[in-house]
């Protein structure tokens, strides 16, 4: 179904509640990725979207892709990521993407599920669990050892939220080992695991970890070569902290309402909000999951069903949390994402069509910037 059947004013609630080696067919994809002549043409005619959007929420750069029939139909950035050196957005900046990053890690467990490596039924802490002892001290705090993946994937693990009291935004100078054992120790749940749903950062950053105890290997490494090179995506990674450590091609975030991006342990949020990359690289993932016309898909369909069945604990409503992505009842789904100096949403929808687009700042209230960014994406696809 097109995107644009969405009913705006319930989707647009729902949306914004939760904050949501190359292979055969990638060249058609690949091809108007580094060949513009169709997309570019239309790159006029959608600056009454773009620029209206820039200008009110002070822009500085922005990179967007859209893709119809595994062929991107839009792929355009705009804009300075450094100011200072007037250096130009391009199709290859790559952007703080936050918490999409989430996708990724949800496609990435259910791949393991598919090998027949992990189970959603699977507890995460406890000697019974994957991760068994090696955080936290026994016993455990009331319900830790209850938690199993699909309540770290849904956000129903009972505590933890995000917020003025995220683990992840405290304590910068602790490692991961170190906040998830302190956290598990400290911050009693507040709920029994599958009841009630929070929006959890903290969760996704457990899952990386269950990822890299499955694997045996690095959260980055194993999502480099087994997730995002079947999508023929290369220059991916994890952000670094600071501005001096970025990456040649990344963008310099701007931070607004005295918010400073650098601030952020960043790469500490490698599962849950750590990934760069380009709206283009964005979209080439998104066609790989669940595939499209000439693309094979990363996961089985029956994979995708499960990955896309709303969590019975999130409210009902015309759109719900599902696992690791917001899913309308026509079938589309999406995630937002936002931090400091970063603002992002990415969206497939039932006919396969994809798109993405990421800023390198946030403005605030960042929901209506968030929302204002899922309008314009509804209009330009609506448009082509």
């Amino acid at each position: 179904m097109p995107l644009h059947t969405y009913t705006r004013r319930t989707v647009l609630a729902s949306l914004f509640r939760a904050a949501a080696s190359a292979t055969v067919g990638m060249p058609a994809l690949n091809a108007l990725a580094q060949s513009f002549g169709g997309p570019n043409q239309r790159r006029g005619g959608m600056m009454q979207f773009t620029e209206p959007f820039r200008r009110q929420y002070r822009v500085p750069a922005m990179s967007i892709a859209l893709s119809k029939n595994g062929q991107f139909v839009y792929d355009h950035a705009g804009g300075m990521i450094d100011r200072e050196h007037t250096t130009q957005a391009s199709q290859d900046s790559l952007f703080r993407i936050a918490d999409l990053s989430k996708v990724i890690t949800a496609v990435t467990i259910f791949s393991l599920i598919e090998g027949g490596k992990l189970n959603l039924t699977d507890h995460a802490f406890g000697s019974a669990g994957v991760l068994g002892t090696k955080y936290g001290k026994a016993p455990y705090k009331m319900y830790v050892t209850d938690i199993t993946v699909d309540h770290l994937l849904t956000h129903t693990a009972g505590g933890w939220p995000a917020g003025e009291n995220d683990p992840m935004l405290h304590e910068n100078g602790w490692d991961q080992s170190k906040l998830i054992t302190e956290t598990i120790d400290n911050v009693a749940l507040t709920s029994q695991p599958g009841t009630q749903w929070v929006y959890s950062n903290f969760g996704y950053c457990v899952l990386g970890r269950v990822i890299e105890q499955v694997t045996g290997q690095p959260y980055e490494g194993y999502v480099k070569a087994n997730i995002l090179a079947p999508c023929g995506i290369t220059t991916m990674q994890i952000a670094q902290n600071s501005e001096r450590h970025r990456t040649p091609d990344e963008a310099i975030y701007i931070g607004q309402y005295s918010e400073d991006p650098y601030k952020i342990n960043i790469n500490r949020m490698d599962s849950t909000a750590g990934w760069i990359a380009s709206s283009t690289q964005l979209v080439q993932f998104l066609g790989h999951v669940g595939g499209a016309p000439g693309i094979p898909s990363l996961l089985k369909p029956e994979t995708i069903r499960v990955m896309t069945t709303p969590s019975p604990a999130y409210p009902q409503g015309d759109a719900r949390y599902a696992r690791g992505c917001m899913v309308a009842n026509n079938g589309s789904w999406w995630h937002s994402g936002s931090l400091p100096g970063s603002t992002g949403l990415m969206i497939r929808s039932l006919d396969a069509s994809c798109s993405a687009a990421v800023c390198n700042t946030r403005a605030e209230p960042h929901q209506e910037m968030d929302t204002a960014l899922y309008q314009m994406l509804l209009n330009m696809e609506s448009d082509l």
